[in-house]
């Protein structure tokens, strides 16, 4: 179990460096709208970026729960990492659309009348005035946030209970060196940068922090009290190259965008949500 020093963890250390770098980035293209929104248009930097870490992160809870399953059998806790599983999934398809532009497929019917974009996605599907997403889904995912990032591993500290507690579930609880820098990024995020798509950067951070997290709790035993699949030497190697296939999958959202259409998105102006 490696509860010591989190800050200095390869991988911990990796998600706020890419996330910092994005919002750096952010800031010095933030007076040069073209550039900008190549950073934050749909099939740009930031959204591929977004997708390779959701599935990943999919992919890493699918291997805990299979696990988990071979090692106790079916329980609530098979039940929870499963269900993360499905529903990271499902996030990293809906943000690229299920692979409907790179694949050139019309939106049906359906979706051209009832989606703010005419896409094939339901987050952006018309909720009264806003779309699901904005009316929805951003409010809990806000509150589930601060919640899971900041409130319960504060609490954690003098009442371990909490924490015990919460990895009874099949659950985990970030350490605060991770979810403190992620937060401020957020933060930042939203006061330094104007533009209509500002908020895709919080949910690179989100998407970035939970693949590290995910991957530092479960696989090596950050902040965690149940047995990791990793532990001793083999943890920290295996860490470092986690560490480096995240910024080989940051590399990757970059080549993505160039030639997944973030260009032609730009020069037809579409920057919605």
């Amino acid at each position: 179990m490696e509860n010591q020093k989190w800050y200095k963890h390869p991988v911990i250390v990796t998600a706020s460096v890419i996330n910092a770098f994005a919002l750096l980035l952010a800031l010095i293209w933030k007076d040069n709208p073209h550039e900008l929104s190549r950073l934050l248009v749909e099939d740009g930097i930031v959204e591929w970026t977004q997708f390779l870490a959701f599935a990943l992160t999919a992919g890493l809870l699918g291997y805990v729960t299979v696990d988990r399953f071979k090692r106790n059998g079916f329980g609530l806790e098979v039940l929870v990492l499963g269900g993360l599983s499905a529903l990271v999934a499902l996030a990293a398809l809906e943000e690229i659309s299920w692979f409907q532009r790179i694949l050139q497929i019309q939106s049906s019917e359906f979706f051209l009348q009832n989606n703010r974009q005419g896409e094939t996605n339901l987050h952006n599907l018309g909720f009264g005035k806003e779309s699901l997403h904005k009316a929805v889904l951003l409010k809990i995912i806000v509150i589930a946030g601060l919640t899971h990032n900041l409130i319960l591993p504060l609490l954690a500290r003098k009442r371990p209970a909490i924490r015990t507690f919460v990895e009874r579930f099949g659950l985990y609880l970030p350490p605060l060196a991770a979810s403190v820098p992620y937060l401020i990024l957020v933060i930042l995020s939203h006061l330094f940068i104007e533009h209509p798509r500002k908020g895709e950067l919080g949910e690179l951070f989100g998407a970035v922090h939970y693949m590290a997290t995910v991957f530092g709790a479960y696989f090596v035993g950050v902040a965690y009290n149940k047995p990791a699949l990793f532990e001793g030497v083999s943890a920290r190697r295996i860490s470092v190259l986690f560490a480096l296939l995240m910024l080989f999958l940051f590399m990757n959202g970059w080549m993505l965008s160039a030639g997944a259409g973030a260009s032609a998105m730009m020069n037809s102006g579409i920057v919605a949500d």
